[in-house]
């Protein structure tokens, strides 16, 4: 269901709408930062003027696209995208008051635990609906106005930028000849963020107390964990559209005064590097750092952090190797790789009665997204070896659900095999995995795959 009836009781857009523009507009699934900018012409109630700007027609519907395109699950009230826009037909006008006028108090968060790759669980909370469409709006009149404040070095969640040009910023660095990092992992970063602080380092920014208050009240909204609403005076939510611009407000901080002591650093929302070029400047920077958290009540992670060669350590997934030209290159480090195959073994599961078409159609966003983000590895051999073992492993699911002798060979003879080559494959005996690979190649070749719409990472 759209939102026109909702639309239609929305005053008319008083600012204009922004370029989609970056990372935001191309990836609408990852992202949530790019929307109308405030127009300061906006003539409603000076102390909410940003509040105006936000809850205008235009925004509204900009936001409501972006949150939808993300596909979130429901919150504590238990209603969809499409059962929200229902029941906003005759609730917005009574929420907009509430806005406008301060007295708006947004629904707990839902908590969900996430597993981690490598072992623990990292905590979600995801607002209702509504209150992701409120933020929304709100992120989009505050990204132009506080975007432009950040450092160069920020490079997490702001339009235009991407995980890959940190990765790159990083790459220059060692290969000027920093290659000691300063490696900063933060403990429970937006589990820990302290309200009054960043509630203090916003209103510097913004001079607009409806705003404030509003994210104030965001803030302390709560989370519902077995049906028990818990308080919580501390952290963000990771799960909300504004979560991740409060974070870069303030970690600013931390990266002016590195700027302003000129080291040469890179940082992806809570993920720090500071490149050196010796390990006796590197726990300079590390005392510095802990200090600088220190003033915001954020704690440094001992285990996870370090002052180490840069060869050693990984960064967004990639790692850095030197080539035989002296070069400093890329490759993927090695916790992605087991990452990839295990996800890889997760979507082609050798039961559950799909067939090759479809099991290569589960496979394929998995795919494309995954070679679109390691793209800037250059290790060309590791790529012709992940294909290799892929259509093994795609070769070995085929010949499975085949299973039998008389089956494997009609449909391999299906296939243009010749009877001799198909009497090869059918007789061969050994596990699936075995039994897959050396005559079967024949039959199921690379064009085969290519014609199934398998992509290639190669």
């Amino acid at each position: 269901m759209s939102m026109p009836k909702v639309l239609r009781q929305m005053p008319a857009q008083a600012g204009r709408a922004g370029e989609a523009r970056g990372e935001a507009a191309s990836e609408p699934v990852s992202d949530e930062t790019l929307g109308p900018r405030h127009d300061p012409t906006d003539t409603g109630n000076p102390r909410a003027a940003l509040l105006h700007a936000a809850f205008t027609r235009e925004n509204l519907q900009q936001a409501f696209k972006r949150v939808r395109a993300n596909k979130g699950a429901a919150g504590v009230d238990g209603l969809d995208i499409d059962q929200t826009a229902a029941y906003l037909v005759t609730a917005w006008p009574g929420i907009r008051e509430q806005l406008l006028s301060g007295t708006y108090r947004p629904s707990a968060v839902r908590r969900v635990m996430i597993p981690k790759p490598g072992g623990g669980e990292r905590e979600l909370g995801i607002p209702t609906c509504v209150d992701r469409l409120i933020q929304q709006a709100l992120l989009q009149v505050l990204q132009p106005i506080l975007d432009p404040t950040f450092s160069e070095h920020s490079y997490g969640f702001r339009p235009g930028r991407r995980a890959q040009d940190a990765v790159l910023a990083a790459q220059a660095y060692v290969q000027s000849g920093r290659t000691v990092v300063v490696d900063v992992d933060l403990e429970k970063f937006f589990d820990r963020v302290n309200h009054d602080i960043l509630i203090d380092r916003l209103s510097k920014r913004i001079g607009d107390a409806a705003v404030i208050g509003l994210i104030r009240a965001y803030l302390n909204s709560g989370i519902m964990s077995d049906g028990m609403v818990q308080e919580r005076s501390r952290g963000t939510p990771q799960g909300g559209p504004l979560s991740p611009l409060l974070a870069n407000v303030l970690l600013d901080e931390v990266d002016k005064e590195l700027e302003r002591r000129g080291h040469c650093f890179v940082r992806y929302a809570d993920d720090a590097n500071v490149y050196v070029r010796s390990k006796r400047a590197g726990e300079r920077v590390m005392a510095l750092l802990r200090r600088l958290y220190d003033k915001l009540n954020l704690t440094v992670n001992e285990s996870k952090s370090a002052v180490a060669s840069v060869f050693g350590r990984k960064f967004l997934g990639y790692s850095f190797w030197v080539a035989k030209d002296q070069t400093v290159q890329l490759r993927v480090a090695d916790k992605p790789l087991a990452t990839f195959q295990q996800r890889v073994r997760q979507l082609t599961r050798r039961s559950g009665g799909r067939s090759m078409q479809q099991v290569v159609a589960d496979l394929r966003p998995y795919l494309l997204g995954w070679k679109a983000y390691f793209g800037l590895a250059q290790l060309p051999g590791v790529w012709l070896k992940l294909d290799a073992w892929l259509r093994h492993r795609l070769r070995a699911i085929q010949l499975k659900q085949w299973r039998h002798g008389p089956t494997i060979y009609r449909e391999v003879r299906a296939l243009g095999a010749t009877p001799a080559l198909a009497r090869k494959v059918a007789a061969n005996h050994g596990s699936w995995w075995s039994q897959s690979e050396h005559w079967l190649n024949w039959v199921l070749t690379i064009a085969w795959f290519d014609r199934l719409g398998l992509p290639r990472l190669s």
